[in-house]
């Protein structure tokens, strides 16, 4: 591959703002066998590529490094673009019609199992959860699981339950709720958090997995919005044993760093799979350690210092696990100089993450320079954002929660607090690493919407939530590309242009620093090129 892009606007990401970034762009850039080669003027690089480079003629488009995505789950992704898809579901007969029409198209038996991904309590008419009684009308011989948008919350119907040993007889569960029949100990099908997993173990069994369609499914939806590379949040032994068989077989089209669940035997797949670890074997490796620390704001189940508002005095969710075990694992990682990414929502979570690493480094006196990682941030608060700069801490936030539940974060937490969700001002002005995710599948890995987000603070609603968070397109950006490198300590290989760098580039129809910024969401991938190699192409005769 000897290739020449040119005659376009080039956002290199090298530059310390906009400004800079229109005063120094290059007119070209070359690509020799998956590496950038040369950046400049074009009569010069067409020298240096000799006479056999093959010239793009940009047509005025747009050419910048792809897109990273900094957290995600893209196993899960594929598994579920074979479920029912309830995202667009409004009210419980919603739900039962989608997934009574997704059992007929199937032919599914009392054999099998039915799955549906992606309603949300927040937008339907019973302003709540459906229970088991919504999803015994669809079926009482099929086994039905049904898991919410957030992923943190699921219904199974009164099979299911049975399969699961669900009954008035189970306890309680540290850091998860099982629901019950009002006045009784009844369990009604729907479960919260650390409860979703014995509804997963039970239908386990029943999945059958299509390899070849899954492997497809879980690259191709990031490919088409520029991402080149994943992340596998919350490895599973079995995903990581699925993940390394693709890569065998050469089906990974885009780099995967996976993240093993710490709980979930993290230690036996990093003993398992050290070849992986800190390094890539063809398209894959083993980034680090993941913890989730709590659950969803939008579900009320995130972990708070002060209360939510409504109906529930005194409610501030609750914690996944107790502190001396949290303390335990993050000790763990930092002896093993191992990065960790731990899932905190609420700012108490945010608190027991601080505290658990400033403990660990103290002991060890290092560990800052392993970039451990704040998965979500979403109310994490301005001193804790100092503290995190102090320790190095990245926080990756989950900007699109402005557009998709904003509203609902000023309802579940009032003005102040609602407005300072996403924080990504206040982190930045602290000198924190920022960079950004979509945590897919909750939703689609569309970068350019979180950077429309970033900029913008829109919510659903049309309200602005926290115009004073509100960021530079070049900074947003920066969250997308080499923020997210830095995370994975590939800032020297990716996410941005530069000589000596892996050419995985984008091509989209209008440069994210010349458009009205309310339009930046509406901007087109056209092309996603991996280490030189177009993987992705809207594009005819370019």
């Amino acid at each position: 591959m000897n290739l020449i892009f040119y005659n376009g606007k080039i956002i290199t990401m090298e530059d310390k703002d906009a400004k800079e970034a229109f005063a120094n762009a290059p007119e070209a850039v070359w690509i020799k066998d998956g590496i950038i080669a040369g950046t400049g003027k074009l009569d010069e690089l067409e020298k240096l590529a000799g006479e056999n480079a093959v010239k793009r003629d940009l047509r005025g488009k747009c050419l910048m490094p792809s897109f990273i995505d900094a957290h995600g789950h893209v196993v899960m992704n594929g598994q579920m673009a074979s479920w029912a898809d309830l995202s667009e579901c409004r009210s419980f007969k919603d739900i039962a019609d989608v997934l009574g029409q997704y059992i007929e198209e199937n032919k599914f038996t009392c054999e099998d199992v039915v799955m549906g991904f992606g309603y949300d309590h927040n937008f339907l008419e019973e302003g709540r959860h459906p229970n088991k009684r919504v999803l015994d009308q669809v079926s009482k011989e099929i086994p039905i699981f049904i898991l919410h948008i957030s992923a943190h919350f699921a219904c199974g119907n009164s099979l299911l339950l049975e399969l699961a040993g669900i009954n008035e007889n189970t306890p309680a569960l540290q850091g998860g709720v099982i629901g019950r029949i009002e006045n009784s100990d009844e369990p009604d099908g729907y479960v919260e958090e650390s409860a979703v997993g014995l509804l997963q173990q039970a239908i386990i069994p029943r999945i059958k997995f299509d390899f070849g369609a899954m492997m497809r499914n879980m690259q191709q939806i990031y490919a088409e919005n520029g991402v080149t590379t994943v992340q596998d949040g919350a490895t599973t032994e079995n995903d990581i044993k699925m993940l390394a068989e693709m890569n065998r077989q050469g089906g990974l089209k885009l780099d995967i760093v996976s993240y093993p669940l710490m709980p979930a035997g993290a230690a036996v797949i990093m003993e398992k799979y050290a070849a992986y670890c800190g390094s890539y074997v063809n398209r894959l490796k083993i980034g680090g350690y993941k913890l989730v620390l709590d659950g969803s704001p939008q579900g009320r189940s995130a972990w708070m210092t002060e209360p939510y508002l409504g109906e529930d005095p005194g409610y501030c969710g609750y914690p996944w696990m107790e502190d001396g075990m949290v303390a335990d694992y993050v000790k763990q990682a930092v002896a093993e100089n191992k990065q960790i990414l731990a899932h905190c929502n609420g700012d108490a979570a945010s608190e027991q993450f601080l505290n658990a690493y400033e403990k660990a480094v103290n002991e060890k006196k290092s560990g800052k320079d392993l970039r451990p990682v704040m998965i979500h941030c979403q109310t994490v608060r301005n001193d804790q954002l100092e503290r995190m700069a102090g320790l190095n801490m990245i926080a990756s936030i989950f900007v699109g929660h402005v557009w998709y539940w904003g509203d609902i974060h000023v309802k579940n937490f009032g003005d102040e607090r609602g407005n300072h969700i996403s924080p990504v001002k206040d982190a930045i002005d602290r000198g924190v690493c920022v960079n950004f995710h979509q945590d897919t599948p909750v939703t689609k890995p569309d970068m350019l919407h979180s950077v429309w987000c970033a900029v913008n603070r829109v919510s659903r609603n049309g309200n602005i939530i926290g115009r004073d968070q509100a960021v530079s397109v070049y900074d947003a950006l920066k969250a997308v590309t080499i923020n997210s490198a830095y995370q994975y300590f590939e800032e020297d290989s990716k996410g941005s242009i530069m000589i000596g760098k892996r050419a995985d580039l984008v091509i989209l129809d209008q440069s994210p620093l010349e458009v009205e910024p309310m339009h930046i969401r509406n901007i087109r991938v056209l092309e996603t090129i991996k280490d030189g190699e177009t993987i992705f192409s809207r594009i005819q005769n370019m």
